[in-house]
C-alpha cells in the first residue's frame, strides 16, 4: 500500500546534512508521483524542523491517516526484511527466532501442546 498525504512515516536511513537519524518520524504531506513524497519533521513542539522530498523506500509508514490507526510492528518489521537481500534476511529471521525461543524458555513442555 502506498503512503499517503497525513500519514506518519519513519526514516530508515541516516540524512547527516539534515542531521535526521533512522528512526526519526515525519508526516507525508505531498506526494510528488514515482514514489517521492514530501516529509515534514517536526519537533515535539510541532515547530517544523525541515521538509525533505524521498523516495518510498528511504521509509516506512507507522501510522495510517486514512484508518487512524498505528501499524503493526511485525507489519513495520516485514517491509523492512523484504527489502533486505537474501543473506541480511536470513540474519534478521534467525535473531527472531533466537528472540522468539528466548521469551519460551520459562513455558514447559506441557505447556507448549496444549
Amino acid at each position: 500500500m502506498r503512503p499517503d498525504i497525513g500519514d506518519i512515516v519513519e526514516i530508515i536511513i541516516d540524512i547527516p546534512e539534515k542531521n535526521l537519524r533512522a528512526g526519526v518520524r515525519g508526516a507525508v504531506v505531498h506526494c510528488h508521483g514515482n514514489d517521492a513524497y514530501e516529509i515534514e519533521f517536526t519537533d515535539d513542539e510541532g515547530k517544523t524542523l525541515d521538509f525533505l522530498a524521498l523516495h518510498a523506500k528511504h521509509f516506512i509508514v507507522i501510522w495510517r491517516a486514512e484508518t487512524r490507526q498505528w501499524i503493526p510492528i511485525a507489519e513495520q518489521a516485514l517491509v523492512l526484511v523484504a527489502g533486505l537481500p537474501d543473506d541480511e534476511a536470513k540474519e534478521v529471521l534467525d535473531f527472531a527466532r533466537f528472540l522468539f525461543v528466548r521469551s519460551c524458555q520459562s513455558i514447559s513442555y506441557e505447556n507448549m501442546a496444549t
